[in-house]
């Protein structure tokens, strides 16, 4: 337990940087979820294939994913204020421009416009937790703030078919839109980076205990940033979440049209069922926040109380959707998909709780954009394979298998290469203890 109590003045930032977090992760999957909600209706107007619509929803995910590499370095330069501000802003006004395309093409702009603004979001959430709580606290935020990842699409089914099915899916797109642009606008008016705010020396105490970096108000450079990728750490959390994001994205972009299409189940019953995973999803989540503290606070080393869960996460995830491809009852395959989405939620969220403690915090949105770049790289792959398979099959057996794989060599790959924290510089050689826990920071 940390010596140094949490003052008010920390606390009170803590909260209200966490309530925006969540309110701006929920209207971000809430955007994202739109287009899988409309699947159907979307190819009927428009007269899209299966495999056009595997594109149009990754056209979304790939522009997301290329968007990381330079908005982590962004967002450790000028701070979460303004770049998670501006992206919230511009992403909301792509989603309402969803709403008022006539061809694929225009769709295709509008969704890479989305998933490019939406880049920031989770690594500017890693780099204000990394702020503003002490690090052996950052699990539980973390796990709450994530699991906004579950909440949204948990809401976005019941509430999404029932705006389309009572005014339509355009504007189902631009009523979502226009609240996410009144959101950002709240975001930049209350929240402050922690360079922006005064802070008394008990402050800084509650914050700073137990950090095993240097404090440093140093700037990313260029050479740093390529720095990053010269460690196996960085290469095992970017393929590790190669694996979390496919199975994360198959779910969200193709579930509901799996139950219509595969499973027999009405648009409406649909809307409500599609939820029941993401509850799940969302107990893994926070549940994993929790079990990434209770581990750390009884002794076990911080690197390692974060890879446990994502690896067990990520087998999790594997085994339990195997049963569900062959499960005869609706209620056995939607049972099996719920304990799925836990397991591979709760492994996301231990994969950002790792960001956050593994670099010094000048550092945690560069590392953790380019985590989230490999792991929708990899994932832009599932809406496209599911839609090709689905086309040429007319079943989703396949996509399922092909995902829990991956699932599995990812859990391989975290396991052997995620084993000590990256240096305070990037741009030299670490040296770290038997532990490799520690650096030996004296140039």
């Amino acid at each position: 337990m940390p010596v140094h109590a949490k003052t008010a003045t920390v606390a009170r930032i803590q909260w209200v940087a966490l309530l925006f977090l969540i309110a701006a992760g929920i209207i971000n999957y809430i955007d994202r979820s739109a287009l899988s909600i409309a699947n159907t209706a979307i190819r009927e107007e428009l007269h899209i294939s299966p495999t056009e619509m595997g594109w149009l929803l990754s056209a979304f995910s790939l522009s997301y994913a290329f968007a990381q590499l330079p908005v982590g370095a962004l967002l450790d330069r000028f701070g979460s204020r303004i770049m998670l501000g501006l992206g919230m802003f511009f992403w909301s006004l792509a989603q309402a421009a969803c709403g008022l395309v006539n061809n694929l093409s225009i769709f295709l702009l509008s969704r890479a416009v989305l998933g490019a603004c939406e880049a920031p979001l989770f690594p500017a959430g890693a780099k204000v937790i990394s702020e503003w709580y002490n690090q052996r606290e950052r699990g539980t935020p973390t796990g709450i703030f994530i699991a906004s990842s579950c909440i949204g699409p948990c809401i976005a089914p019941p509430l999404l078919t029932v705006i389309m099915l009572t005014i339509g899916w355009r504007w189902m797109f631009i009523l979502t839109g226009v609240l996410g642009m009144m959101l950002a606008i709240g975001w930049y008016l209350n929240y402050r980076n922690r360079q922006q705010v005064p802070l008394s020396a008990a402050d800084v105490a509650y914050l700073e205990e137990g950090e095993r970096f240097r404090v440093s108000e140093k700037s990313i450079s260029g050479k740093e940033w390529r720095g990053l990728f010269a460690h196996a750490t960085t290469w095992g959390m970017l393929v590790g979440f190669m694996g979390v994001i496919y199975m994360v994205w198959l779910y969200l972009t193709w579930l509901p049209s799996y139950l219509e299409h595969q499973r027999g189940l009405s648009v409406a019953h649909t809307g409500w069922l599609v939820a029941l995973p993401y509850l799940f999803g969302m107990a893994g989540m926070m549940g994993a926040g929790r079990i990434v503290d209770f581990l750390a606070a009884r002794g076990m080393p911080l690197i390692a109380s974060r890879k446990w869960p994502v690896c067990v996460g990520l087998l999790g995830g594997a085994a339990f959707t195997l049963p569900a491809i062959f499960a005869s009852s609706n209620g056995v395959a939607i049972g099996c998909i719920c304990v799925a989405m836990f397991f591979i939620n709760m492994s996301s969220a231990a994969c950002w709780t790792m960001v956050s403690v593994i670099v010094p915090k000048r550092l945690v949105a560069s590392l953790g954009s380019i985590q989230n770049f490999g792991g929708y790289f990899g994932g832009s792959f599932a809406p496209i394979v599911t839609g090709w398979v689905v086309e040429h099959t007319g079943r989703y057996d396949n996509a399922l298998m092909a995902s829990a794989v991956i699932a599995v060599i990812a859990a391989l790959v975290y396991f052997l290469l995620v084993k000590k924290p990256l240096p305070e510089q990037t741009d030299i050689t670490p040296h770290i203890d038997e532990k490799g826990q520690h650096y030996d920071v004296s140039h």
